[in-house]
């Protein structure tokens, strides 16, 4: 692992730099933390199948990790989020399960609050559970057993990369080793599927034109931008499926909840910023990405997956125009113009980048 601090417009050289030659690195700004050291206390919600008819609806171009993309650094960070748990350090050439490993002995770790059986949270596997009966009017007992590759009642338990494997009765993160067993702050065992909406604009100068950076030469793009209560970086606003409910709501609500607060604003206000909110995201979007996403918080056990759709403003009178506001688990949000060297939590960069090469803009 190669450690730099440098400053920030020369990030994405260096980030380019190291991707050609294949090498894991971290890189870290004055003032601004590593989202590899990101803490999180997240509570997330449950999760429902993922409609692919949904996802349809907002396909202009799909982009996936490559299947050659280096191993997950951020999964690998060395102390797991939120707790001091140290994570066995896994060697890039030991990631992949088909390596073997005799001596491979993690640390097992689930959050308190994950232990404390959430409604948006598995029991343990192999565990006694009890759920109420309206009917009998009385509990039973039944040991927790998952049906993983599938869609288990209400929770959608596939994957966006295919079929995984499950050891002894316990799913296997795809992209590999992670040095911590369980699930640590993550709900479900096996994937965790989240919707991220990026909400993007032109950055326009006092008349209005569009504002062109002075290397690239490429207009400048801006999207919503959150600082995440719990770790205090900079994210695309974004969060859990909530069971019966489509990926287009699911995006649609968490930008709502997260960058307006529509949850605290009077009746009469909440019915015009759902009007322009609801125009936007009916509008076609570019979905970005569709897959695993390399977060501090997955484990052997437990990883997030997310559906990252795009929503422009182009004329810049939908939600340009609206006050932004922090609600939910969002501390501050803002207009942040898309660059390569603005560092985001978790893989959200690679996101922003795949917006701006189909936009055209700078990045």
């Amino acid at each position: 692992m190669v450690h730099f601090l440098l400053r920030r417009d020369w990030l994405g050289r260096l980030r380019l730099a190291l991707t050609l030659f294949g090498l894991p690195y971290t890189v870290c700004s004055p003032g601004v933390r590593s989202a590899i050291s990101c803490s999180s206390s997240h509570p997330f919600r449950t999760i429902r199948p993922i409609s692919a008819s949904c996802c349809h609806l907002y396909t202009t171009s799909v982009r996936t990790m490559p299947s050659s993309a280096a191993p997950h650094v951020k999964s690998r960070c060395p102390q797991y989020p939120g707790s001091k748990v140290k994570r066995l350090l896994v060697p890039d050439d030991k990631v992949d399960w088909s390596q073997s490993w005799p001596q491979y002995n993690p640390v097992s770790h689930t959050d308190p609050s994950v232990l404390k059986k959430p409604a948006w949270a598995d029991p343990d596997i192999g565990s006694s559970w009890r759920f109420f009966m309206p009917v009998l009017m009385t509990f039973t007992r039944s040991s927790f057993s998952p049906k993983f590759n599938t869609v288990d009642g209400g929770v959608d338990r596939t994957s966006f990369g295919g079929t995984y494997k499950i050891e002894k009765g316990k799913p296997l993160n795809p992209r590999g080793r992670t040095g911590v067993t369980s699930r640590g702050l993550l709900g479900r065992w096996g994937p965790n599927h989240a919707a991220d909406p990026i909400v993007t604009r032109w950055k326009v100068d006092a008349k209005g034109a569009k504002v062109s950076h002075s290397v690239s030469k490429r207009p400048i793009l801006q999207f919503v931008s959150i600082k995440r209560k719990d770790c205090g970086e900079w994210a695309i606003p974004g969060g859990m499926v909530d069971p019966g409910e489509q990926v287009s709501l699911t995006l649609q609500r968490e930008f709502s909840e997260e960058a307006l607060n529509s949850l605290a604003v009077p009746p009469a206000e909440r019915v015009k910023i759902s009007e322009r909110i609801t125009k936007l995201f009916k509008s076609p979007g570019f979905q970005v990405y569709k897959g695993y996403v390399d977060d501090p918080r997955n484990t052997d056990n437990a990883w997030m997956e997310t559906v990252a759709v795009n929503f422009h403003d182009d004329s810049g009178n939908s939600v340009s125009e609206l006050p932004l506001q922090a609600g939910d688990d969002a501390g501050q949000v803002q207009w942040v113009d898309v660059d390569s060297s603005f560092p985001l939590f978790a893989n959200h960069s690679h996101f922003l980048e795949l917006v701006a090469k189909e936009r055209k803009a700078h990045w």
